[in-house]
């Protein structure tokens, strides 16, 4: 089922609740366990305020209305109708508002700086999510017994371990019982809250916005701080934008409203009812609010909650990645389908432990969700702050919106969102560096590594033999033709592939029948079969075929010449070689680029994942030809 499809009108009854059941699963864990650790940050995390009766209202209110506005408003009735062919996500986005800058240069460097800015800070937000999440869940055997606080780290790094470990079996089983997981998670959340919160009603006034602007006004020295973990509640809303390819606008929409929002506004309140009672109960409000025979079974639950959480946060890593590959963000890598039958089912080892080392150290450094939370936020938030600004130029060319009315949209969403940032810088001391630290890193690489593919692309260029006079000079001295087809990658269609020249000036001769693939990326999810190929005769029986793939798309040339029979190309597997071109990179002083940036690109370059692998060609029918290329 496409994502178009899942949005149709005909998805309506048991196939719409199994949806959002399934949306519940992969969608809604790093939102659904923030209850563990939110309220609790706020009262008694390393900068709490103090626990009077106007300060829980102020903060309750202000949880609320963050999950209003920033969740309900923002992402699922604005920033989820911005898909691209039903595709969500910070690449989809900057895809998006690429589309209509093509034309002018600085708009189009601009957008990639931010878009690429807003990837690498999900990476950062990706490495402290399973981090805070396990070890908050965990944290709960502290309330149930004492004695077992010592156990808290190394069980949280058993977990986590087990977790990271187990992707490369794929999710396809696992994922199944996602749904259903979360859903008693969520039923519990209410059960918790509402138990508390009927103790309580008057809690409920929290739902004036104006407990909350007066909560802001009276604590003017510590306001700033108390916003910096309410943000803490709405940490996963991203994640209903980068998984709408998967189940659809309407499913997860549905979810938020009927089931989510309630279920998390219950425990939230709940919490909050519970302290105004037994302010003791501060510490950790969360795990204190459930009856003492429930805690080991909550403990229990909440990790399983966590991990699906993580699991999410890990699958979306994934996705990115793969798709920054497909736009020239990343280098080419090792990419594993764990699934026959769901192509969006990957597993990339080098993400894989790369975010589990980097997790596990987060762990062992900050050793408690407390310390956790201060490094969580302004990854969060960075993001926000990033796809609203992607968003605005979507709104203001796709939709046709014009500049004023998509900014007097969005100005306010980027109001509370910078708040939200101003709060979570003055946390860069106590933790919130290392997603900075992670998430420039990764800005730093992505960007070396599209701008070290274009300066290799220009000094080729500038080597480049035109095609059209190449094939005009065989027609008067052509060289011996042997038997069977020869396969060129080409990135230039217009260009001769360097492999052939070198293979033409060292082994002197050419095959039958030469054909030249060029294969281009599109900002699109997919491209249909019946548009995947474009087949040209040449003279002198060359023929140039180009390749067209969306960036969710998986590559397989292989399976793509074999399209090419319609345009009446047919090609016999053991009568075909591949050839393919390996440059050795020599960086030099002065160049376009910083020389330790050079260094970096020439690093990442000799490490990438062949071409062989990355487009399926079988290796038993390679050749490849080297050439030195000075940058």
């Amino acid at each position: 089922m496409t994502a178009s499809q899942q949005n149709s009108p005909e998805l309506t009854g048991k196939r719409l609740a199994v949806m959002a059941l399934a949306a519940l699963g992969v969608v809604y864990g790093d939102i659904g366990t923030s209850p563990l650790y939110a309220v609790k940050e706020v009262f008694a995390g390393n900068h709490p305020i103090p626990v009077t009766e106007a300060n829980i209202f102020g903060s309750l209110s202000l949880f609320f209305w963050a999950l209003i506005i920033i969740v309900s408003i923002k992402y699922v009735m604005f920033i989820m109708r911005a898909d691209n062919r039903g595709e969500g996500g910070i690449m989809a986005l900057i895809a998006l508002a690429l589309r209509d800058a093509q034309n002018k240069p600085r708009q189009t460097k601009l957008i990639m700086i931010v878009g690429v800015l807003g990837a690498a800070m999900f990476y950062g937000d990706g490495m402290v999510t399973p981090a805070i999440s396990v070890l908050s869940a965990v944290e709960g055997l502290e309330i149930a017994t004492p004695v077992l606080k010592p156990f808290v780290i190394p069980i949280t790094l058993l977990v986590l371990f087990a977790l990271f470990y187990v992707q490369r079996q794929g999710t396809a089983v696992v994922g199944k019982a996602f749904g259903p997981v979360m859903l008693l998670w969520f039923s519990v959340l209410a059960v918790l809250g509402l138990h508390n919160v009927v103790a309580h009603p008057a809690i409920f006034q929290a739902l004036n916005p104006l407990y909350g602007i007066e909560f802001l006004l009276a604590n003017k020295a510590t306001a700033l701080m108390a916003m910096g973990n309410v943000v803490l509640a709405v940490t996963g809303a991203e994640a209903l934008y980068a998984d709408m390819g998967h189940f659809g606008r309407k499913p997860i929409s549905r979810a938020w409203f009927a089931f989510v929002l309630p279920a998390l506004v219950l425990n939230y309140f709940g919490q909050g009812a519970l302290i105004l009672a037994d302010p003791e109960a501060a510490q950790n409000p969360f795990f204190l609010s459930a009856p003492e025979w429930a805690l080991y079974p909550l403990v229990g639950l909440a990790t399983l909650a966590t991990v699906i959480a993580s699991q999410a946060v890990i699958s979306g890593a994934f996705s990115v990645t793969r798709q920054a590959m497909q736009l020239g963000f990343v280098p080419r890598m090792e990419v594993q389908h764990t699934s026959d039958k769901e192509a969006g089912q990957i597993y990339l080892p080098a993400v894989n432990w790369g975010l589990a080392i980097a997790v596990m150290i987060l762990v062992l450094g900050f050793r408690s969700s407390n310390n956790l939370a201060a490094a969580y936020g302004i990854a969060v938030t960075g993001d926000m702050v990033i796809t609203s600004i992607l968003a605005t130029v979507v709104i203001a060319r796709t939709w046709k919106w014009g500049w004023w009315r998509a900014i007097a949209l969005f100005s306010c969403f980027l109001v509370v969102e910078l708040i939200f940032l101003a709060a979570n810088i003055l946390k860069i001391p106590d933790g919130g560096w290392f997603p900075l630290v992670a998430g420039m890193g990764t800005f730093v690489l992505m960007t070396t590594w599209k701008r070290g593919r274009q300066l290799l692309a220009e000094r080729v260029k500038g080597e480049r033999l035109e095609l059209s006079m190449f094939l005009e000079s065989l027609s008067m001295s052509m060289p011996t033709r042997v038997g069977g087809t020869a396969v060129f990658l080409n990135s230039d269609p217009t260009g001769v592939p360097h492999a052939m020249l070198h293979n033409l000036m060292h082994n002197k001769v050419l095959h039958e029948r030469v054909v030249l693939v060029s294969v281009k990326f599109f900002d699109v999810p997919y491209v249909s079969a019946i548009d995947r190929v474009e087949v040209s005769p040449l003279r002198e029986n060359f023929w140039s075929v180009i390749v067209y793939y969306g960036f969710k798309d998986d590559p397989d040339i292989p399976a793509a010449l074999d399209l090419c029979v319609n345009g009446g190309l047919e090609f016999n597997a053991l009568e075909t070689s591949y050839f393919i071109g390996r440059e050795t990179l020599i960086p030099r002083l002065n160049s376009e680029m910083a020389f330790w940036r050079e260094k970096l690109f020439v690093a990442m370059f000799r490490n990438a994942g062949s071409a062989t692998a990355f487009f399926k060609i079988p290796s038993n029918r390679v050749v490849e030809l080297g050439s030195q290329v000075v940058l």
